[in-house]
């Protein structure tokens, strides 16, 4: 049996195909995807097989030309030739497709009470420095204070101790310390809950900010007319025993981008309020803020078990 493109309606601009040429074009379909009929893993089998059958089912859609190919081979050799130990161009062309978010919804399939998950995007940095509990993230960083802080529990409330909870955020000028070229660390760190399962730190307001524009994925946008601004968030990553690793954001409310985040990752039940602190207004941990506005948010995070 031949592999059948899923009918579609007539492409604007293109030919309908003959039932000759579709004949042609199911059959290398169909040779295609027997050719991994013998791949010893199974799962590599199905992976391979169904990947197959999308992308040509993509481009007999599409119709598309010999051009617009080569186009999209020295598209994809750009990503690669731009990508290096700072900037994975990779994982920004996945965000804007919204491959990343659903890889995410398929693998954080929704437990309980237990937070959403979202993207991990491409700014991450392993190793970053341990902050005791009520210290600052910021590390020098430009932007308004402020003050994180809530519990890590599982689904039925228990307080989880010992939890490592990573964060990182761009300044208020919309960059991470890895897009600078002398070497900081600002705007990240790890540390751990305590034996309640509290957890609290200094960070920044966080602001909108642009994804790195100035290369492939930045034309893409702009070809498409999108925009490649980011809703304001703060960075998480909760590891503990026995429950399953989070990744996800805070965003804050009354953002104007929330509804056009560029890599589709804002979920409703993440928003929360950033509470401004008028200058003046004395610290949670008594810390001299002496004239300067700040901001506080409470943000309780529950952990589905692992295997979930």
């Amino acid at each position: 049996m031949t592999e059948r493109a899923p009918a579609t309606e007539p492409q604007v601009g293109a030919k309908q195909p003959s039932d000759q040429q579709q004949a042609v074009e199911d059959a290398l379909v169909a040779r295609v995807v027997a050719s991994f009929d013998h791949t010893a893993d199974p799962r590599l089998r199905k992976v391979m097989q169904s990947l197959a059958r999308h992308l040509h089912a993509f481009i007999r859609d599409v119709r598309l030309t010999e051009a617009e190919w080569n186009s999209a081979i020295a598209f994809l050799t750009e990503c690669g030739n731009i990508t290096d130990d700072k900037r994975q161009e990779f994982i920004l062309l996945s965000d804007v497709l919204g491959a990343s978010m659903q890889t995410v919804a398929v693998n954080n399939q929704a437990y309980a009470n237990a937070t959403e998950a979202t993207v991990f995007g491409p700014f991450f940095v392993d190793d970053a420095p341990r902050v005791p509990l009520g210290g600052d993230i910021a590390g020098g960083a430009p932007g308004e204070p402020c003050w994180f802080e809530g519990t890590v529990t599982d689904t039925a409330g228990n307080p989880i101790a010992g939890a490592r909870i990573e964060v990182w955020e761009a300044d208020e000028a919309g960059l991470y310390d890895v897009q600078y070229p002398d070497g900081r660390i600002a705007g990240r760190a790890h540390l751990y809950t305590d034996r309640n399962g509290t957890y609290k730190f200094w960070g920044l307001t966080p602001t909108p900010y642009p994804i790195p524009h100035d290369g492939p994925v930045g034309r893409l946008l702009t070809a498409t007319g999108r925009s490649p601004m980011r809703a304001s968030h703060l960075h998480f990553m909760v590891t503990a025993e026995n429950l399953r690793t989070l990744i996800t954001h805070i965003f804050v409310a009354g953002d104007e981008l929330l509804a056009n985040d560029s890599v589709f990752g804002v979920k409703d039940s993440l928003v929360k309020q950033f509470a401004p602190q008028p200058s003046g207004t004395p610290a949670p941990d008594a810390r001299p803020l002496g004239e300067r506005t700040w901001s506080r948010v409470r943000f309780d995070i529950v952990l589905a078990p692992a295997g979930t």
